[in-house]
């Protein structure tokens, strides 16, 4: 039987999750059968996978160096991309592709320009390992002028975080993530960084390196569309992220700081509520209007084509002009001085109702699920907020994670392949066979509003 792209997709995140899953059941990965439960080792291999960096057990202490290791190359893989690593490696080997297989890649890469597909697997796969050593060394420098830890640990750590925050994962080797780190401004820029590059894609980054001089053969030009709605609709939701959360927190959780720390942990966790899920401020003390900020950031998430998970900027820049148009009663949506296509329109408007959809009967379920742990009358802000860490794949969380039922941490994975892959990819990859319609009804007015 022949796979469509997007099958292939979600097949080879499928395929991964289970390697991942038969790794950390290894005694060697982190201890026993009795400590580490089979569903808490298919949440965490899904978790990586998905780069979403949601934790039933605590990495650097539950976790042996070698399950560290394995948890590590998933969220590489899972970042980068099943399809792109598998792809690259068919490259060095030489290997010719053919027009589906093309097709699968350009699709996994949620891309359609006309770039050669072996062209444009070697730059992704260059620009990230290119990002992440460039990472990697100046947290070890930073590391290596502030802290007393060994030389190997040191590295160690400077690698892990480099990709982790390059992949929008998540994971982090320090119990509290990055909340020692909240004063160092050092830490901050690089972390910050790496996750804003991650986050923006592969086809911006390549159009703003483009912009600026030949790359690996491709012509100078000016920014597509697709870069400049990614680029100022990400400034825009880091500025409203970071003034709400300054605003609203000031007389809260970041009362008593200085002024510096202030700014940036209220930054910091604008960026990474996007998709990465490391915070240096404690989410669980956050009050329910930061809560809501942070929902909203964590359902656009990041960009098309990039590392992390959500709707994605461009989609919900687009669903905006479309509200924007009807509100003008125009019949096509206008953007930067461009059309955007009818068919691109009707399929953000779709993501953009799949994506509600499965978030609100999911937190539905979860809330009903989690009842007798949650209690209280935030439960159902906690089970939204969980819920949409897990579809967004950000991984923050208000503290329930690790005290979720199996039902509650089973509807979670799914709910984190789902945002990985996303809805219409899944639901494209079930589907049977497309519907084609060359006939219509007679019309008929119905009153709405």
């Amino acid at each position: 039987m022949k796979l469509k792209p997007p099958q292939v997709v979600v097949l080879s995140f499928l395929i991964t999750i289970v390697i991942g899953v038969i790794l950390l059941s290894l005694p060697v990965a982190g201890g026993t059968e009795d400590r580490i439960s089979l569903i808490d080792r298919v949440f965490t291999a899904t978790s990586a996978t998905c780069v979403t960096g949601l934790i039933v057990r605590d990495t650097p202490n539950d976790w042996s160096p070698f399950g560290q290791a394995v948890i590590f190359i998933l969220f590489q893989a899972g970042g980068l991309g099943i399809m792109t690593l598998s792809t690259f490696f068919a490259v060095l080997l030489g290997r010719k592709f053919t027009l589906s297989q093309n097709v699968a890649i350009h699709s996994a890469l949620d891309h359609n320009r006309v770039y050669g597909a072996k062209k444009l697997i070697k730059y992704i796969v260059g620009l990230t390992v290119f990002v992440e050593l460039a990472g990697a060394l100046l947290l070890f420098l930073r590391w290596n002028h502030t802290q007393s830890w060994p030389l190997k640990e040191k590295i160690i750590k400077s690698v892990f975080h480099s990709v982790s925050a390059f992949c929008n994962a998540g994971f982090s080797l320090f119990s509290d993530s990055f909340m020692g780190f909240g004063g160092d401004i050092y830490i901050n820029i690089i972390m910050v960084s790496l996750i804003f590059i991650g986050g923006i894609g592969f086809i911006v980054i390549l159009d703003l390196l483009k912009g600026i001089f030949s790359v690996s053969g491709y012509k100078k030009s000016r920014l597509s569309l697709q870069s400049k709605i990614v680029l100022i609709t990400s400034l825009v939701l880091i500025i409203i992220g970071t003034v709400s959360i300054l605003a609203i927190e000031n007389n809260n959780i970041l009362e008593g700081m200085p002024l510096k720390n202030k700014l940036l942990g209220s930054a910091f966790q604008a960026v990474t509520s996007r998709t990465a899920g490391f915070n240096t401020l404690p989410i669980s003390g956050f009050a329910p209007p930061t809560l809501m900020v942070l929902l909203f950031l964590m359902f656009i998430g990041a960009s098309p084509g990039s590392t992390g998970g959500g709707i994605k900027t461009c989609t919900f820049a687009i669903v905006m002009a479309t509200v924007f148009t009807m509100s003008k009663n125009r019949d096509r949506v206008f953007i930067f001085g461009r059309t955007i296509p009818r068919g691109v329109v009707r399929r953000a408007i779709l993501i953009f109702i799949m994506a509600l959809a499965w978030i609100f009967v999911a937190t539905f379920i979860f809330a009903m699920v989690e009842k007798a742990n949650l209690g209280g009358d935030s439960i159902i802000m906690k089970s939204l907020f969980e819920v949409t860490s897990a579809f967004g794949t950000v991984g923050l969380t208000t503290g329930i994670t690790p005290h979720l039922s199996a039902i509650g941490k089973i509807l979670i994975i799914i709910t984190m392949f789902a945002g990985r892959v996303g809805p219409l990819t899944l639901a494209l990859a079930v589907a049977i066979k497309e519907e084609k319609v060359d006939y219509t009804y007679p019309e008929e007015r119905v009153m709405v509003g």
